[in-house]
């Protein structure tokens, strides 16, 4: 299998980038700026389900915003660029790492320019005092940083190996 040395190169550095990330989510990412809009679009697309939904929808479509680029596709046989776009739904998760991980200390500069110990709304000291959870808020976030940094793995895995050929394409449309 010979590889696609433009896919390869770029496969590696976004791997090398979002495990950079992964590594220290608190630094951030220039993918924060594109996250931030679609967060607070979730609040309003899910308002409609009452009030714990409208806080969690922030959360919940910057993580479904990008995954639906990644079926997209997946549906159309772009797999490589599903592997890339992958990427990006690691970064997202890791991004509500960062805000979840902040419940209870509540220092994270929010929209308005406050932090939630200031006043300022915070999302998820609000949802995780509604489930009980918020004495849990370390393993919460634990959960969340996890799942955010295996994307990033497997996006890097992905777009390594989709970058050798055609012939290393997975058809997941046969399993349907």
């Amino acid at each position: 299998m010979k590889p696609n040395y433009l896919k390869l190169i770029f496969a590696v550095l976004a791997a090398i980038y979002f495990l950079w990330i992964a590594y220290d989510p608190m630094q951030g990412s220039f993918l924060d700026l594109v996250d931030l809009p679609i967060h607070e679009t979730g609040h309003l697309l899910f308002r409609p389900f009452g009030e714990f939904m409208m806080i969690a929808g922030g959360s919940l479509f910057q993580v479904i915003m990008p995954a639906l680029f990644v079926g997209y596709f997946v549906w159309k046989g772009q797999h490589y660029s599903a592997a890339i776009v992958l990427f990006w739904v690691g970064q997202s998760i890791l991004n509500v790492w960062v805000y979840a991980a902040d419940a209870v200390v509540m220092q994270l500069v929010l929209l308005g320019g406050l932090t939630g110990s200031e006043g300022s709304f915070h999302d998820w000291n609000y949802m995780l005092t509604r489930l009980g959870l918020l004495d849990s808020t370390k393993t919460v976030a634990g959960l969340i940083r996890a799942v955010g940094t295996l994307t990033i793995i497997a996006a890097a895995a992905l777009s390594i190996y989709l970058s050798f050929g055609d012939e290393a394409e997975l058809d997941f449309t046969d399993d349907l």
